[in-house]
């Protein structure tokens, strides 16, 4: 097929990349804990892990794991943590002891977990106890044999982790009350792999890493099995996509506010960043936001990543536009839409453009990505990383004409090997030949750019005309008093469906009929919304997404 992105590739960045060095994540972690023993691989709450601290840490968690509590290759050992210190302990322990990883959103309802849990077969998680209650009313429906449970100052050192535990509990009164007979806690762990040596488990390509939960935003969500090969190719692509934008750093400090447990965040920042011997900074409550500026004001970092909303919340935060931002080399945003005046404000005060980048879990995430040599914002998610192949396809599965909509297919090595036990969804999202049908609707320009239109599924039709919602909503967030904005399908009797838009505004003297001109001025007459509300937030995904589903089935 042809290639036309191959010649808008940065000098130096390969079309393919190298067969990998590393079978296993397990091996390419343990490759970086040793190269890098003396810098520190993660921080929080004024709290560091060097790499060789880490590197003990996961042994003696392995060595529980697999020593005390029986576990053999490939059983899943879920993890429902924040961005805490315990999660990358967790998570190269796991690795360690030749196990696979289930992350779990430690927001899950009841009725998620238990989803979750069942699904995957996970006999061991490991779990924040603020979230503990929600384990307890569904445990007895799950397969789950052994909890750990961790208090979130466990690695904070002495006193401050012993003072942060007695203030949640028992002062904030953060912890419900749970009941796990049995359950140990992670310094317990810990203390009961301390000096014990584990046995050499056998780790290569085809072995699964992950299961990784779609988000479940358009339904139940399903086991997306990322095997070591996917997710050693992936690091190896984003590494050679965007490694030269650090060359002339020394130390690459990594904001880490989207949480682990989420594709984005795992793969760029905890999984690649460590592979560079780069520190994650760990926020583990973003949505406090002044807390977060405060903490960003700590560090000189050098990259960060994020999704759209958390750009227009920062840019709207006081003393945000106060940081030092000398040393930012490279902002990604993904996720979601970049809205071009989100992408504008943020340049403009931090110096630094966002680039866009696309991906699913599906994909390990990373597919498409603009190259760090961009300078500026181009409202496309880029071009398709190296190794990584794109076709733009009718529903049929035929390539669309160049330049015409078509629903983004991707086929390359870090495309999942299938639904975990789901073989029906499997072959409804795989063509022949490898390619993944991503669901979403976009077009190729003749450079090879990609430009997403929107989802498949939240696409709306007026009067046979095809509607975007990204369009609509970057349209409308441009306007000033404007924070966020979401664009959904209402039905008609006259055009089949009209745009129904939700708007939280940070000036309330903005009107409906303000909106309505501004939407007149720039969108054609059947993209206009036809109903207006304004609301003072946005449901979202704890990753920040906008639900547009919940808007609807209101």
């Amino acid at each position: 097929m042809d290639k036309p992105w191959l010649s808008s590739y940065p000098d130096g960045v390969p079309a393919e990349i190298p067969a990998p060095e590393y079978r296993s994540v397990r091996d390419m972690l343990d490759a970086c804990l040793e190269e890098f023993a003396d810098r520190t691989a993660f921080s929080n709450m004024g709290a560091r892990l060097t790499f060789r601290e880490l590197d003990e840490l996961c042994m003696q968690f392995a060595c529980y794991l697999q020593q005390d509590l029986g576990l053999v290759k490939g059983e899943r050992v879920a993890i429902m943590l924040p961005n805490i210190l315990q999660y990358p302990v967790v998570l190269c322990g796991i690795f360690r002891a030749g196990l696979v990883v289930v992350n779990i959103n430690p927001l899950y309802t009841a009725r998620e977990l238990r989803h979750q849990l069942s699904d995957s077969g996970a006999k061991c998680i490991v779990i924040l106890e603020n979230f503990a209650n929600t384990l307890t009313d569904v445990i007895a429906d799950t397969d789950v044999q052994h909890v750990v449970r961790t208090a979130l100052g466990d690695l904070l050192g002495f006193p401050k982790g012993a003072i942060t535990n007695f203030v949640l509990r028992h002062v904030k009164k953060v912890v419900p009350s749970y009941s796990l007979p049995g359950a140990k806690t992670f310094k317990g762990a810990l203390a009961a792999g301390k000096n014990k040596t584990l046995k050499p488990v056998e780790l290569g390509f085809a072995d699964i890493a992950f299961l990784q939960y779609t988000g479940g935003t358009t339904g139940v969500s399903k086991g997306a099995m990322l095997s070591h090969r996917n997710m050693v190719c992936n690091v190896m692509q984003a590494k050679a996509w965007q490694g030269p934008a650090f060359d002339n750093t020394e130390v690459i400090v990594a904001i880490t506010a989207l949480p682990l447990y989420h594709i984005f965040s795992l793969q760029s920042n905890c999984l690649t960043i460590m592979s560079l011997g780069g520190e994650n900074v760990l926020i583990t409550n973003p949505r406090d936001l002044p807390g977060f500026v405060k903490e960003l004001s700590r560090h000189k970092f050098v990259y960060f990543s994020g999704v759209n909303t958390m750009f227009a919340s920062l840019l709207n935060t006081p003393h945000f536009n106060e940081l030092d931002f000398t040393a930012l080399q490279l902002t990604v945003g993904g996720g979601m839409a970049v809205q071009e005046a989100v992408a504008r404000k943020w340049q403009a005060v931090t110096g630094n453009s966002i680039l866009q980048a696309y991906g699913l879990t599906e994909t390990s995430p990373g597919a498409i990505a603009n190259p760090w040599t961009a300078d500026t914002f181009s409202g496309s998610i880029g071009l398709p990383m190296p190794s990584t192949e794109i076709r733009i396809c009718d529903d049929a599965g035929n390539d669309v004409k160049p330049g015409e909509a078509g629903e983004i297919c991707i086929r390359g090595p870090q495309v999942m090997e299938g639904y975990w036990r789901n073989p029906e969804e499997t072959e409804k999202v795989m063509l022949p030949d490898g390619w993944f049908r991503s669901g979403d609707i976009g077009r190729m320009d003749e450079r090879g750019y990609v430009f997403i239109e929107d989802r498949k599924k939240d696409m709306i039709l007026v009067s046979g005309f095809n509607v975007y919602p990204n369009e609509i909503e970057g349209v409308v967030v441009e306007m000033e008093g404007i924070l966020e904005a979401a664009a959904i399908a209402r039905p008609d009797e006259k055009s089949g469906e009209v745009v129904k838009l939700f708007v939280v505004r940070t000036d309330d003297t903005v009107t409906e009929a303000d909106v309505l001109k501004h939407c007149k001025a720039n969108l054609t007459g059947y993209k206009v919304p036809k109903h207006i509300e304004f609301r003072d937030e946005l449901p979202k995904t704890n990753v920040g997404k906008v639900l547009r589903r919940a808007l609807r089935d209101e």
